[in-house]
């Protein structure tokens, strides 16, 4: 059985200046009190061709007696013997200003002991938010964009299959309307800066012709509404460009094996030496005969061979990087697996050689 390991994808992002570039204000900043709300819910996904959850996860043949039950359908959690269905948990990013009728898109992680949810559907779930209210009911198709693939005791699998999308999969069934309150509008920054927030007040000052807005710490900016509604303040705010200062980040997902790098993520000289651990089980089926007349029977047995490598591992010199395109090179050089490549980047940032910060999903 050998675990197959995706090779990385690196997107570079480069602004158009060094270290920074022109953003909207809808882009960079929020209303205080307009705020995007997560809710969640317990849902079942069949269809799966025998990649459901077992006979060991009993709240799995709960939840389907209990379904079944609904409709008509009388059966016992003990004779429940299906291996297609797989209880899920279904969570959900609620917007600001979301209305009945809007759509929503899903994430569905397994509970149980289910391989993949490749193939499956989910069945109508209500999702609830923190307060046990529903606010939307989602059903659907699931994408999972793995594959699983087995025969003889050997499976091969590219990516996680416990985890899966549904786009568009919910429809918003009670609406949340934001309590802005009577006093002064707040733009709260997504990213706290104290740059940013001066910048910021300053480009609505000079959009407003009006000292009305000030900074009131790296966070939040203070405006001075003077009777007028925030839909009108907004309209005239939204796409006014500020110049913002870059931030040196980088993304990497060992599920997806994606590596994502901002313009002005460098690198100082670094020596780095890594080695990685190779293990192969092979079972091989062996039949012994009984010798003729000897009253023995046929007996079956697997021959298990087991192989552990661990190569040499090789000091490698990285040089100081100050573009994208050096950083890309850099790491190209290393070789280094998903894995591999995730430890290093944190062994390089915990030893001062990574300026930019990690984020890893």
């Amino acid at each position: 059985m050998r675990a197959s390991v995706p090779a990385f994808v690196l997107v570079s992002l480069a602004a158009t200046g060094a270290l920074g570039a022109s953003a909207r204000l809808r882009d960079l900043a929020d209303v205080q009190g307009a705020r995007d709300n997560a809710i969640f819910g317990y849902g079942l996904v069949v269809g799966l061709s025998g990649t459901g959850d077992s006979e060991r996860v009993l709240f799995t043949a709960q939840s389907m007696s209990g379904m079944l039950g609904r409709i008509g359908v009388r059966v016992s959690p003990e004779q429940v013997r299906s291996r297609n269905v797989a209880a899920v948990m279904v969570t959900a990013t609620l917007p600001a200003y979301a209305r009945p009728g809007g759509r929503l898109d899903l994430t569905v992680s397994s509970l149980g002991d289910a391989r993949s949810l490749e193939g499956g559907v989910l069945v109508l779930t209500p999702l609830l938010g923190p307060d046990g209210q529903v606010y939307a009911v989602a059903q659907g198709a699931v994408q999972t964009g793995s594959v699983l693939a087995e025969s003889a005791g050997v499976r091969v699998r590219k990516n996680q299959g416990a985890t899966a999308r549904i786009p568009s999969g919910a429809t918003i069934e009670r609406a949340v309307t934001p309590e802005l309150g009577t006093g002064p509008l707040v733009l709260a920054l997504r990213r706290p800066d104290f740059v940013a927030a001066q910048r910021v007040a300053a480009a609505v000052n000079a959009a407003l012709k009006a000292e009305v807005a000030r900074a009131v710490d790296a966070a939040a900016i203070e405006i001075d509404a003077g009777g007028k509604s925030v839909v009108d303040i907004m309209a005239s705010l939204e796409a006014v460009e500020i110049e913002v200062a870059g931030r040196a980040r980088v993304v990497v997902s060992e599920r997806t094996g994606t590596l994502v790098a901002g313009e002005g993520v460098r690198l100082r000289p670094a020596a780095v030496a890594h080695g990685g651990l190779q293990v192969t089980i092979n079972k091989e089926p062996i039949t012994s005969q009984p010798l003729p007349l000897s009253r023995g029977e046929t007996a079956r047995r697997d021959k298990t061979d087991v192989q552990v490598i661990e190569p040499t591992a090789a000091i490698r010199a990285l040089p100081a990087t100050a573009t994208v395109d050096e950083l890309v090179a850099a790491l190209n050089a290393l070789g280094a697996t998903p894995r591999d490549l995730i430890a290093i980047l944190q062994a390089l940032q915990a030893a001062g050689a990574l300026d930019a910060e990690l984020v890893v999903m």
